[in-house]
């Protein structure tokens, strides 16, 4: 009865379990939108690298840089004086003031930008040549926009990428007009074919990866469930730890500086990982002071894992320029640890479920078994005595 207890308070922990999930995926799809609409749709990795060279002529206090794997620039404006950019039609699109970020709303390059493909509908008010309606988007010096100047808008690759696509190629030169009050001036830069990695090594490292964890699980397993146990949870600490980072490091690419910021920027855009990563670790914590219903959220853990923070992000095992900062080589790294460690942790749970589940069903089956012994009402039927005496 006790046993018959507990296994029903399991399963009641993993449906409500499945529940909260289901309810955190669907908040969390239900939010993704409109994050994407002002600005976060950076791409997961690309094969076109976008640099600032600086303006001409140089302006003291001014700084420009490259963000989200080149999606959108950032300028911070310290000259004490408002700054304009202007748009594709030459007319006033926002002006970096000191007092924070204004945006032209009569501007159609302010719609056009909203997007990375620049498909946001330019309503009918909108008009490079009427007078300015400036509306406040921020408070701080620093304006962050897509800019269709500077990068790649076609599907297919330029034609001297198509005949050589293993070679660096210099797609063009870039120019984006800002004004300084009555003084034309510009921000230039340069737009680079990259070639990309080969997929095929950094899959078959994950694989290997992947095989190994699940050798280290076997030999685990010859111990005992709880060792098993531990070394998946270590898997999810693993896992969990490093998409959880690399959500952060997409963070600061997006341009945040501080804790405030790096939150917004999550909220914006790579918050499936992180959420992924932060729950992985949580799982992890469960595992080791839990029994109950604790395979089931390796399980669950380990899946997350490997589908919303690796599996979202292996853009990079075949693309040059990942949307984190410094070298090229880690962030393949950190997608090959993620997705290999949540694959064979989820493999590792499923797999111990259903040896426990095989002695429960051969259990069963034995005791209706025609003409056998009804083990359930001998013990009962022993107890019984047992109290009698």
């Amino acid at each position: 009865m006790r046993t018959a207890g507990r296994r029903a308070a399991a399963l009641t922990a993993t449906g409500r379990l499945a529940v909260l999930a289901g309810l955190v995926a669907a908040a969390l799809a239900g939010g993704a939108t409109p994050a994407a609409a002002h600005g976060a749709d950076a791409p997961t990795a690309t094969d076109y690298r976008v640099a600032v060279t600086g303006t001409a002529p140089a302006v003291d206090g001014l700084t420009v840089r490259v963000i989200e794997a080149g999606a959108r620039l950032e300028l911070t404006n310290h000259t004490g004086r408002p700054i304009e950019v202007l748009g594709y039609a030459g007319e006033p699109y926002l002006e970096i003031r000191p007092d924070g970020v204004y945006r032209n709303l009569r501007s159609p390059t302010a719609y056009q930008n909203e997007t990375l493909a620049g498909d946001t509908p330019v309503p009918d008010d909108a008009d490079p040549t009427a007078p300015p309606a400036w509306q406040r988007i921020s408070t701080e010096p620093v304006a962050r926009w897509h800019d269709q100047r500077t990068y790649w808008l076609d599907d297919a690759p330029p034609e001297a990428v198509r005949a050589a696509p293993d070679q660096q190629h210099r797609v063009r030169d870039w120019t984006v007009p800002l004004r300084d009050g009555v003084t034309a001036f510009e921000l230039r830069g340069t737009l680079d074919w990259i070639p990309p990695p080969d997929p095929v090594r950094w899959w078959g490292g994950t694989l290997l990866a992947a095989v190994l964890g699940v050798v280290a699980l076997t030999i685990a397993a010859r111990r005992g469930p709880t060792a098993a146990r531990r070394l998946s949870a270590a898997g999810l600490i693993i896992g969990g730890a490093t998409a959880a980072g690399y959500a952060l490091a997409r963070s600061v690419e997006a341009g945040a500086a501080g804790p405030l910021s790096v939150l917004g920027a999550l909220g914006d855009g790579p918050v499936w990982a992180l959420l992924t990563g932060l729950g992985a670790l949580a799982a992890a914590g469960y595992a080791l002071t839990r029994r109950s219903g604790t395979e089931f959220v390796i399980a669950l853990a380990g899946t997350c894992l490997a589908i919303f923070a690796g599996a979202s992000n292996a853009a990079v095992f075949a693309r040059a320029i990942a949307p984190v900062p410094g070298p090229g080589w880690w962030p393949r790294v950190a997608v090959a640890v993620v997705l290999a460690a949540g694959a064979v942790v989820a493999l590792g749970a499923v797999l111990r479920m259903r040896a426990a589940a095989e002695p429960t069903r051969s259990g069963s089956a034995a005791s209706t078994e025609p003409g056998g012994p009804v083990r359930g009402e001998l013990t009962l039927g022993e107890q019984r005595i047992e109290a009698d005496r």
